[in-house]
């Protein structure tokens, strides 16, 4: 007889960025976990987080999600918008905050202030904060595009902190302000031809 399958499990997944992890049950995917710099901690958060999941090799829904979060990781453009979340995980508010997140493609950023407003508080971008800092799914729920009123990057609550959303924003060639980039096509540093 074998023993039947855990309703929890966790995995671990290199990507360009580090060690990643997603931890998945019967309804979809219940948390993600950015890369920690130190040895051994992203396995350490997601036992913590996650004390009834059992660690195993993806289900091939699960190891599809890690094959696109890698392809976005890389410079893709997958929104990984479909990819199926547990939202009885959160609070009713947060999962609404996690939606208007989810819309936002790569690339392209958004603010605290046009979160709060698109959610019907506007003047709450301090709780939107709060709740995107409670985010149980980064990159998936795309936190790291989500910016302060002045275009600074407000703040980040995973591993690795404001440069990991630096690095992830610059990954997707995002804009964060006016000033062009490198990234821009029609921006060159060189005088205009003429004859």
């Amino acid at each position: 007889m074998t023993a039947p399958s855990p309703t929890q499990g966790f995995a671990l997944f290199d990507t360009p960025i580090g060690l990643c992890g997603l931890a998945w049950g019967e309804r979809g995917l219940v948390g993600a976990q950015l890369p920690d710099p130190t040895p051994g901690a992203s396995w350490d958060r997601l036992r913590r987080r996650y004390p009834d999941a059992v660690e195993a090799a993806p289900p091939p829904e699960v190891q599809q999600v890690i094959e696109r979060i890698n392809d976005l990781l890389s410079g893709g453009r997958d929104d990984l918008t479909d990819v199926e979340l547990d939202y009885d995980v959160v609070a009713p508010f947060n999962r609404r905050v996690y939606e208007i997140a989810r819309a936002v493609p790569p690339g392209e950023t958004i603010t605290y202030g046009q979160i709060a407003k698109a959610v019907g508080e506007p003047g709450a971008a301090r709780v939107i904060g709060k709740a995107m800092g409670e985010n149980p799914w980064p990159i998936i729920v795309p936190c790291h595009r989500v910016l302060g009123a002045d275009g600074k990057p407000g703040g980040f609550s995973s591993p690795g902190g404001l440069q990991t959303k630096a690095r992830m924003l610059t990954i997707e060639r995002a804009r964060t302000n006016d000033v062009p980039t490198l990234f821009d096509l029609e921006f060159s540093v060189a005088p205009k031809r003429g004859r």
